[in-house]
């Protein structure tokens, strides 16, 4: 992605720092408007906001990151997350391959299936010949 499409804010972020976290503004919001860039062909945008609509509002998709003390890692961090979320969005999706159980899975089932039988048999009362 082009840093120039990228829109980062800073805050104030939890966690570890002590009296530092207070003061500096270590969280990152990193923001790409997907209807806006360059970087997408038209069949990756339509890709993207159908995978990401979820996490889109409107058609800005925003990352934060605040699990590290300086500013410039939680950046780092913001930028990486961003790009695995556009690269798992983009591939394109894995077909299912139909499966059928095994052998022995179907015997356990059928035997599983043969001692609750035998259970529920063995609670009624028996049956005066």
């Amino acid at each position: 992605m082009p840093a120039a499409e990228l829109d980062e804010k800073f805050s104030r972020a939890s966690g570890p720092g002590g009296q530092h976290v207070n003061t500096s503004d270590s969280r990152v919001q990193l923001s790409l408007d997907l209807a806006a860039t360059t970087a997408l062909d038209p069949t990756q945008r339509e890709r993207i906001m159908r995978e990401l609509s979820a996490r889109l509002s409107g058609s800005v998709l925003t990352v934060t990151a605040d699990e590290h003390r300086s500013q410039r890692r939680n950046r780092e961090a913001a930028r990486q997350r961003l790009a695995e979320l556009l690269r798992g969005a983009v591939a394109p999706p894995v077909p299912r391959r139909p499966t059928r159980p095994s052998r022995n899975s179907r015997r356990r089932r059928r035997e599983a299936e043969q001692r609750r039988a035998e259970i529920k048999r063995n609670r009624k009362p028996p049956r005066p010949d």
